[in-house]
């Protein structure tokens, strides 16, 4: 099983890029975003999901490991196979799936080709808990103002203010999903500090509801 290839950028064409490693050329289908960063001729290392079936051998590359986390998460979908996965990549930036997901927002989802309105709804259902649980971790991966949480690419700010609320006792999806809306809301320069008043707001306000539910 091939997981990494190293070699010289031998073709760049629609959807995929041929990689000359020693002399043998293996052909990698790639998102939009690593395809923008290779060039004829650049030496390169690429991150690779092999799928193996009867009659095919195929290979995903990816520059960043956060893409092929990415990769292998979405395909864990139904209705998602490798080429709906890859046009997601294509479309959202890692940590624009992740806050999609988080919140729920079906028309980011929607942006990639072929993904409807009821399949954005089911990544964003099936992988919510799945995103949530990967940004525990986040106090302890995230590295100065931009990293990454779990290797899914949740930047710097954003995982900060997960980090935050989760080391306050709050779900890790219910965290992160506060967190996400409150940054859709405000705007990409919204500091850490304003990221974790607006998610406690939204947390607190989504509590009171519920208790205010159960108290009926």
């Amino acid at each position: 099983m091939i997981a990494k290839l190293r070699g010289t950028v031998d073709q760049i064409g629609d959807g995929f890029a041929v990689v000359d490693v020693g002399g043998v050329g293996y052909r990698v289908a790639c998102a939009a975003g690593t395809l923008g960063r290779l060039r004829a001729g650049q030496t390169v290392s690429l991150h690779v999901e092999t799928q193996v079936g009867d009659d095919y051998i195929r290979l995903f590359g990816f520059l960043e490991e956060a893409e092929l986390n990415w990769f292998r998460l979405l395909t864990t979908v139904q209705g998602v196979g490798a080429k709906t996965a890859l046009a997601i990549l294509s479309a959202l930036r890692p940590d624009e799936i992740a806050r999609a997901i988080a919140a729920a927002d079906k028309t980011a989802l929607s942006r990639a080709p072929g993904v409807g309105g009821k399949l954005a709804a089911r990544i964003a259902a099936e992988l919510r808990d799945k995103v949530g649980a990967l940004a525990l971790g986040a106090a302890a991966r995230v590295s100065g103002a931009a990293g990454t949480v779990a290797g899914v690419g949740l930047e710097g700010p954003v995982a900060d203010a997960v980090s935050a609320l989760a080391n306050l006792g709050y779900a890790p999806a219910d965290a992160l999903g506060a967190v996400a809306r409150a940054a859709e809301t405000q705007g990409a320069k919204i500091s850490v500090e304003e990221l974790i008043r607006a998610g406690l707001a939204e947390l607190s306000g989504a509590r009171t509801l519920a208790a205010g539910g159960r108290g009926r």
